[in-house]
């Protein structure tokens, strides 16, 4: 079993590109494994790691079909409708609150 190649910080080689890097060009992995790593050196703490795959290898992005369209919209819709009130707050509905700012707080308090 082979280790993955190491490479630092700005030295990898053409030919190899990290996932955001891919995606800018419009490619996905496509089933590949991570063909090498990026490390970036940092004081007190360990180094921060990236995986690279090779650009010959990646196939391009699939594109959207209705049926993806659709289901993204209402997933999209979903995060918007509180539900307590089950009301469309206009906005997604924030985690850390689970309803919508109206109903977490009904009664503003007055300056």
């Amino acid at each position: 079993m082979a280790a993955l190649p190491v490479y630092r910080w700005r030295l990898a080689p053409d030919g190899y590109a990290t996932r955001r890097q891919l995606r800018a060009r419009g490619l996905r992995p496509g089933g590949q494994g991570v063909a090498a790593t990026l490390e970036r050196p940092r004081r007190r703490r360990g180094p921060l790691v990236a995986h690279l795959y090779r650009v010959d290898l990646a196939k391009p992005v699939r594109p959207m079909t209705p049926g993806r369209w659709a289901a993204l919209a209402a997933a999209n819709r979903a995060r918007r409708i509180c539900p307590v009130c089950r009301r469309d707050a206009g906005y997604v509905i924030p985690t850390s609150l689970g309803m919508c700012v109206t109903c977490a707080f009904p009664n503003p308090p007055t300056v």
